[in-house]
């Protein structure tokens, strides 16, 4: 069990997205399920709504998507490293940079969601292999303490604040 963070667990401006997930006693099973949900979401919609942005200089649901996949590798490198005892401080990124320069509308939405379902049930497998110590490894990240287990919470917070993004501004306008 990922017990959920606290707050001296990781930056505070990670609170918003840890705070989104559901009471839960397995943070790897909602995990599942919200990507189930995101899914489900997604590819109901057609090409025009995936590929257009809900005012000028916002992102596509396109563009949500494959940020959603580089954040998750960048948190999941973060936890990969810190659970092994890597004591180098971890840089961050410039999300806006990684959204301009990934080409996310001009692939396929079952494409990105093949691509993603991967990603995460290789997150999913790399937080299960982890024993308790090296879940409550804290490294440094973008200059801010971590915790590896909050960084499973993270991940999940993190797709239901996007997805309610696309539900409420994209779907909903």
């Amino acid at each position: 069990m990922i017990p959920k963070p606290q707050s001296s667990d990781i930056a505070s401006f990670y609170q918003k997205y840890i705070e989104l997930v559901p009471s839960t006693n397995d943070i790897l099973d909602e995990l599942y399920q919200q990507h189930l949900d995101t899914v489900d979401l997604v590819t109901s919609l057609d090409d025009e709504t995936l590929q257009s942005a809900y005012a000028p200089g916002k992102w596509t649901i396109l563009d949500i998507l494959v940020h959603l996949m580089d954040c998750e590798r960048i948190f999941g490198f973060r936890a990969l490293a810190i659970s092994r005892n890597d004591q180098t401080p971890l840089p961050g990124f410039d999300e806006n940079s990684y959204v301009q320069n990934a080409g996310a509308n001009s692939r396929k939405i079952l494409d990105i969601v093949r691509e993603f379902s991967l990603l995460r049930s290789s997150t999913i497998e790399l937080f299960r292999s982890m024993d308790a110590g090296q879940l409550a490894r804290i490294g440094n990240a973008n200059g801010n303490p971590v915790k590896v287990s909050a960084l499973a919470w993270v991940i999940c917070g993190h797709e239901i604040h996007h997805r309610n993004v696309m539900e409420e501004r994209y779907i909903g306008k």
